[in-house]
């Protein structure tokens, strides 16, 4: 059996499955693997934070299907991500799924009333992440972005429910996109493993950068200098977007933003060299943050 059969055996529940026990496990991917998002999450009312929860199960399985089973053929992965979204998409008509995961996504969806059309977005730019090696322009990869990152934004802010959602969308979308980009950079050997490169080729050739050198030359450090400053702005633009919040979604949001900026301040204080170690920001210092931003 593939790594991407077992993997969707694994997450298969039952008919008996408690809606429960679905938000559990998805508590349990949160928390396992996005341990930034987690502790961010934490601030929130627990009224709302296992909605939160299910939506990052729900990226997470799409993601592990796509780069966890690599060892699969790409056409086995793609069908496995087809019948992950088709399940999705036919649960969610009927509004009920035995799916260990799904049960509670489909729950959330539903509770909030989040436009479909966002998780289509996502999965399209799932199945890039199996053709596509690079992105040839900025441009190009904002496109990818829209699907992987700005639509994160979009699905959360119903949960958040802020009292104008067409003013709190484009802030929105773009903290979706500063959080990715920032993992783009702190990630650039893991996705050099896999066989892709998130940092736009056009930047690439202005700096003579060849990521596949994986070396931290006077032209890396530029380079990075570059695509730091550029994920920033997104990070300010979507400071406005907090004040258009309430209270504990505001204070949440807050704490997204400061802990994933703290990874860009790693990357500067390894002195950019993001091929020796992954820039990581500590434990302590997530509980820290996410004490902090719950005072009132």
């Amino acid at each position: 059996m593939s790594r991407a059969s077992s993997r969707t055996s694994e997450r298969l529940g039952s008919a008996t499955t408690t809606l429960e026990q679905s938000y559990a496990a998805c508590r349990r991917l949160n928390k396992q693997h996005g341990t930034t998002y987690y502790w961010s999450t934490a601030v929130l009312p627990a009224v709302k934070r296992h909605h939160v929860h299910a939506l990052y199960a729900f990226c997470r399985y799409a993601d592990d299907i796509v780069d966890d089973a690599g060892r699969a053929p790409t056409a086995e992965r793609a069908a496995a991500l087809q019948a992950f979204g088709d399940r999705f998409f036919g649960d969610l008509g009927t509004g009920a799924s035995d799916d260990l995961v799904l049960k509670a996504v489909i729950h959330t969806v539903r509770a909030f009333d989040i436009d479909a059309h966002v998780f289509r977005r996502f999965l399209r730019s799932m199945a890039m992440d199996l053709t596509v090696a690079c992105y040839p322009t900025y441009v190009d990869l904002r496109t990818y972005m829209d699907g992987s990152a700005a639509v994160i934004g979009e699905m959360m802010l119903p949960i958040l429910e802020p009292p104008d959602l067409t003013a709190a969308t484009p802030p929105a979308r773009a903290l979706g996109e500063a959080f990715q980009l920032t993992n783009f950079l702190r990630d650039i050997a893991e996705d050099l493993d896999r066989g892709r490169q998130y940092v736009p080729q056009e930047d690439l050739a202005r700096f003579g950068v060849d990521l596949t050198e994986r070396r931290c030359t006077p032209e890396f450090v530029a380079l990075m200098q570059f695509e730091i400053e550029r994920c920033r702005q997104l990070y300010r633009h979507a400071e406005e977007g907090i004040a258009m919040l309430p209270g504990r979604s505001a204070q949440c949001v807050a704490a997204a933003h400061d802990l994933y900026g703290r990874i860009l301040d790693r990357i500067e204080a390894q002195g950019y060299d993001v091929f020796a170690r992954r820039a990581r920001v500590r434990s302590s210092v997530k509980l820290t943050v996410a004490a902090r931003h719950l005072r009132p």
